[in-house]
């Protein structure tokens, strides 16, 4: 009828069973989900095999749990992840370059890669392959690794399920699930993420993570440069890429990783 909006209940039941994971402090099982949301069974099991098929929620089958899959984390980033992201972060990257006089890049997270969203290249610094729009391997850059190490140990199970979701460039680089949470478990006690040659020989990147209000990576901050026989300077330029990321997720509401 006019001035009715059409309500389709299965839409209802979909948005509540998402909202209903996106409040949880970790996986729950099925039953948790039929009872709280007072949903039939079979429309549990229903809704959630449609929303793991389309990548919304992950099955964790040696828990008999579920949880919120990529597909809804880059759904809820959305926003920030466009053209109002690229705006908040162009003018503290720019700083960035000012300050360190090495090239910097703001990326994103999307599925097992990162996609580069802006590159202020530093004057006089040759081009690196982080131009923008260009997709990389998250588990071999800094930018990747800083976000990944930010997420819920079942989204890196989510993303990384076999040996064959680890490519490499120039034969380097974590390859496999074991390996890649010891990469993350050190990213996160350092509080910044690194990579050495991994991406491009002769050059380092570090970066850290911008995370939103519920602390999820909406970007990473990184910035590159050439390798050097000392790690002179190092330290300075760790806490310029934090000082950019602090500035950033000021500016969204949230929070650099720490």
């Amino acid at each position: 009828m006019p001035g009715h909006p059409l309500k389709v209940p299965a839409a209802h039941q979909v948005l509540a069973v998402l909202g209903y994971l996106a409040r949880q402090a970790g996986p729950v099982p099925a039953a948790a989900i039929t009872r709280d949301l007072e949903l039939p069974r079979s429309t549990t099991y229903q809704l959630l095999t449609t929303l793991a098929e389309s990548g919304y929620v992950v099955h964790l089958a040696d828990e008999r749990r579920y949880s919120l899959g990529v597909a809804a984390y880059e759904l809820g980033t959305g926003y920030v992840r466009q053209a109002p992201l690229q705006r908040i972060a162009r003018v503290p990257l720019g700083r960035l370059v000012d300050r360190t006089g090495d090239t910097a890049h703001l990326a994103v997270l999307h599925g097992r890669e990162v996609v580069y969203v802006i590159e202020e290249r530093a004057p006089g610094r040759p081009p690196l392959v982080t131009d923008v729009g260009v997709r990389l391997p998250a588990h071999l850059t800094a930018s990747g690794r800083a976000m990944l190490a930010a997420l819920p140990a079942a989204q890196i199970r989510a993303l990384f399920p076999q040996p064959d979701a680890f490519v490499t460039r120039n034969d380097s680089g974590p390859r496999s699930l074991s390996a890649l949470r010891r990469l993350l478990v050190e990213t996160r006690r350092r509080g910044y993420a690194v990579e050495d040659g991994e991406v491009t020989p002769g050059f380092v990147s570090v970066a850290v993570a911008v995370l939103d209000h519920a602390r999820y990576p909406i970007a990473s901050v990184a910035t590159t440069f050439p390798r050097h026989p000392t790690a002179a300077h190092h330290d300075e330029r760790v806490d310029e890429v934090k000082r950019t990321a602090r500035a950033i997720a000021h500016r969204v509401g949230g929070r650099a990783a720490e």
